[in-house]
């Protein structure tokens, strides 16, 4: 990285308030809200901003109609009250990103008789549980309308249309980093807390390695935060490796599909009891998701299981689609309890131990709800001083209108986007949207250091169309190479290095 994170590495050695481990969206939404409330606030991550399942969402701003359906049928409050602080935090963060997230449309479609009431019922429900900040009121479809809008589906009786929240989750992460940057922030990636400084046996601080140079510092603070997500037992093991485990992961996939769409595809009833979900999602379609135990770890692939569970649940509906794969993916959801992973409530939990605070659970909608409950935890336990709480109402890096920015760009960089053209417009494969002035822009102003960072992380492009990206990582490697100060064997190591990784996304 250039002198940027140089400088950035150097301010780790001043005293901070507040030192949080772990970059997804937990850790990035604790730097912001922390920040804005005139805390001194570092954040390190061991890979990339978002590399895990931050990155690896189905997508959605949403309250969760199956959380709202449990809640009824089991009499849980707590799966009542997540859907509502969902709700209103899908608001929230249309409204702080407007670039990166937007209303959806979707579609339940109805073949039984019983369907229509239960499921109309349900989504007015959900209307009301957002009360005015409902993004527009469900409705019942007629069959007519509902083959208009999928063409393949069966004969139906039906649908409901109804709306949510989609965005684009990697970027928001970024953003929220970027947006904490600048108003004096520290933000690292490849930077690894190996252990923790101990004051009066309370951590008060940790030992972080530059996974890039080797290099080590100890990093004092007067609070510190796991925000490790999935793996944030591991974090707690380096301060007892005896300590019993907090999470039960759960394992997500996803499949990106070479299929037009112009509303999204919500089915309530899978052979398992999942909802199923089929998005349109730049200019493709995303089904997910799935959700089996698995063991926690930073790089998750799909299962083979996984994979032909959502082709054979989508198969009797729109028929095999087995041949327009172009990426997959997999996240490990951060569930917090024991038991079966889909009756685990998706809240987010606080815990206290020897002075470390773990803050894991929730899910991508509430990502500042945590952070904020986590920064009163810390006021009344720590006595930390900060400023009121203004996270609901500063807007992000790169908010503004469109104009006449082009919207592929406009979706990933906002107002930002001239500044991406200004570096080079020229596309970085032909037929594809993406240009190289991303690539420069990823480095000299994104943190990205490897391959990967930008063909996933910065532009989705690896999420998108797996083959597309290894096309496009020789030319990318090419632009990184002299902003990086590679010589031609640190490029060709790079090269080889995203080509192995890009399967698993690291």
């Amino acid at each position: 990285m250039p002198w940027e994170r140089e400088a950035l590495w150097e301010r780790l050695k001043e005293p901070l308030d507040l030192l949080i481990v772990g970059g997804g969206a937990t850790g990035a939404g604790v730097l912001w809200a922390a920040t804005l409330r005139g805390l001194r606030a570092a954040l390190v991550e061991r890979g990339d901003f978002a590399s895990g399942t931050s990155s690896r969402s189905t997508k959605l701003l949403h309250g969760g109609v199956r959380y709202l359906e449990l809640a009824f049928k089991r009499l849980d409050r707590r799966q009542l009250r997540l859907v509502v602080d969902a709700l209103h935090e899908r608001q929230v963060v249309l409204g702080l990103a407007p670039h990166l997230a937007r209303p959806l449309t979707l579609l339940t479609p109805l073949f039984r008789p019983l369907e229509i009431p239960y499921y109309w019922t349900g989504l007015k429900l959900y209307d009301l549980l957002a009360g005015k900040r409902r993004l527009g009121g469900s409705r019942y479809a007629p069959p007519e309308e509902v083959a208009r809008l999928l063409p393949d589906l069966p004969k139906t009786l039906g649908g409901v249309l109804y709306r949510d929240g989609q965005f684009e989750d990697f970027r928001l992460n970024l953003a929220l980093v970027r947006s904490a940057l600048g108003k004096g922030a520290i933000a690292l990636n490849y930077a690894e807390a190996t252990g923790f400084l101990l004051k009066g046996g309370l951590v008060r601080g940790a030992v972080v390695r530059d996974r890039l140079s080797g290099k080590e510092v100890e990093v004092e603070a007067k609070a510190v935060v796991n925000a490790a997500g999935p793996l944030a037992d591991e974090v707690r093991h380096l301060l007892d490796p005896h300590l019993p485990p907090l999470l039960t992961p759960s394992s997500g996939a996803h499949l990106v599909l070479d299929y037009p769409l112009t509303v999204g595809l919500l089915l309530p009833k899978t052979r398992d009891g999942r909802v199923l979900f089929l998005l349109p999602w730049r200019e493709k379609a995303l089904l997910g998701t799935t959700d089996l135990p698995a063991l926690p770890g930073a790089c998750p692939r799909p299962r083979p299981e996984e994979e032909a569970y959502l082709l054979e649940e989508i198969r009797p509906l729109l028929g095999d689609l087995s041949g327009r794969v172009l990426a997959r993916w997999a996240g490990l959801r951060p569930l917090v309890g024991q038991g079966e992973t889909q009756l685990l409530v998706r809240d987010h939990c606080i815990l206290e131990e020897k002075g470390l605070y773990t803050l894991v659970g929730g899910k991508w909608t509430t990502f500042r709800l945590m952070a904020e409950d986590l920064l009163e935890r810390l006021r009344r336990d720590l006595g930390l001083a900060m400023g009121p709480s203004l996270s609901a109402h500063t807007p992000l890096v790169g908010v503004g209108p469109r104009g006449d920015r082009p919207e592929a760009l406009y979706r990933n960089y906002g107002v930002e986007a001239e500044g991406v053209l200004a570096l080079g417009e020229r596309p970085l494969l032909p037929g594809l949207s993406h240009v190289e002035g991303e690539v420069l822009w990823a480095v000299r102003e994104e943190l990205a250091v490897k391959p990967l960072d930008v063909l996933a992380r910065r532009m989705g492009l690896a999420l998108l169309d797996e083959k597309a990206a290894l096309a496009a990582l020789p030319r990318v490697v090419a632009l990184m190479a002299p902003l990086l100060g590679w010589d031609e064997a640190r490029a060709k190591r790079e090269e080889e290095e995203a080509r192995a990784g890009l399967p698993r996304l690291c």
